[in-house]
């Protein structure tokens, strides 16, 4: 093992912890962090573990990380619902954390968890990695350069015809669309709308659609601010139809984006002749009423972006978590960022509550 990589220690190998955190430790890309201890209670994937990461030692409960003293940073890839008090009882017992999404149930659980980090002296980190997306950071660009001119709407999709039944589709586990998948467009909805301390949930709905369980599969949400910017987000399980994640429309022009591919349509400021208002009908040259018709000069582009938040973006969070621990520096994702997101999903159950079916 080379000398300046940080031992880590991972307590979850389900879907998130296995097939995001463990391939991007298993990358090219992972120069930082050596794997040394892996949890979870299942013996199977305690068993699969060995075989993805040789030498690791696995065990079945987190807390049989307490006696360690070689760990440099634990990552929590648990359940939902357990991500707040375990991350808790690692921050209590001295270690720098690294928790998956959603970081609690509410805003106040959130900066609780941020102060316990400064009480105990060790630093806590949210894996927000599509903060870290090339299809999000580019959209953030042109927003800022003023390609498309003064924005005005950012709608966010992400939406399938697709039916679910594990243990994310439960109230119980602090799951469903909104708490599970909600923190991607949540957080970029706070990143387009500029952190700003007024962003407030405008008008909400969740719902239960192709779920077998009782927690949501249909969210929409519409987000506002005092810059006048309005954002529009929605995970929906039954549109077949959805042919983009991010469209931001500016006054001069249109992004339109998944995390793979870009189109982009814009007019460039005096290309075009400027008008003056005609206070009755234009008329053509018979004298006949006429809509306003014109051929604008446009700008298109295309391309395709290289990689997604699942590569790129979670490399760039364990760069942020390496060069903290290292160096001192602050993440890009900050906690109280991450809290507040987690105050808009809070926000919208408290204002959408579905009934409990399973206990």
């Amino acid at each position: 093992m080379e000398k300046d990589k940080l031992t880590l220690a991972i307590v979850g190998q389900g879907r998130s912890g296995k097939n995001i955190h463990g391939a991007f430790y298993r990358s090219e890309r992972n120069v930082h962090f050596n794997p040394k201890y892996v949890v979870d209670a299942d013996p199977v994937l305690r068993a699969k573990a060995e075989e993805l990461y040789p030498g690791c030692v696995t065990m079945s409960d987190y807390r049989e990380l307490f006696d360690r003293k070689d760990i440099d940073i634990v990552v929590n890839s648990t359940y939902s619902n357990e991500h707040a008090t375990i991350t808790a009882d690692l921050l209590r017992h001295g270690f720098n954390v690294l928790t998956e999404k959603p970081m609690g149930a509410t805003y106040t659980e959130c900066m609780t968890l941020d102060r316990l980090a400064k009480e105990n002296g060790v630093r806590l980190f949210v894996f927000h990695n599509t903060q870290k997306a090339p299809f999000y950071l580019h959209a953030l660009k042109l927003m800022h350069d003023g390609t498309l001119g003064e924005p005005r709407q950012v709608s966010i999709r992400y939406n399938a015809l697709s039916r679910r039944w594990d243990w994310q589709t439960l109230q119980k586990k602090l799951a469903g669309s909104a708490y599970n998948t909600g923190p991607h467009p949540f957080a970029m909805a706070l990143g387009f709308l500029g952190d700003d301390p007024g962003v407030r949930v405008a008008y909400s709905k969740l719902d239960r659609s192709l779920t077998f369980g009782d927690a949501d599969d249909y969210v929409k949400a519409i987000l506002t601010a005092p810059s006048g910017l309005t954002v529009d987000v929605e995970i929906s399980s039954t549109d077949a139809f959805s042919d983009y994640t991010l469209k931001v429309q500016g006054s001069r022009g249109t992004l339109c984006s998944t995390p793979k591919a870009y189109k982009l349509k814009y007019i460039v400021e005096g290309e075009n002749p400027p008008r003056e208002v005609v206070e009755g009908s234009l008329r053509d040259a018979d004298g006949m009423p006429v809509y306003c018709k014109e051929k604008l000069i446009t700008h298109e582009e295309s391309g395709e972006y290289e990689g997604t938040a699942f590569d790129i973006g979670t490399s760039g969070i364990y760069e942020d978590v390496y060069l903290a621990l290292t160096e001192g520096r602050e993440p890009e994702v900050s906690n109280e960022f991450a809290a507040r997101v987690t105050g808009i999903i809070e926000r919208i159950h408290a204002d959408n509550p579905l009934s409990v079916e399973f206990v």
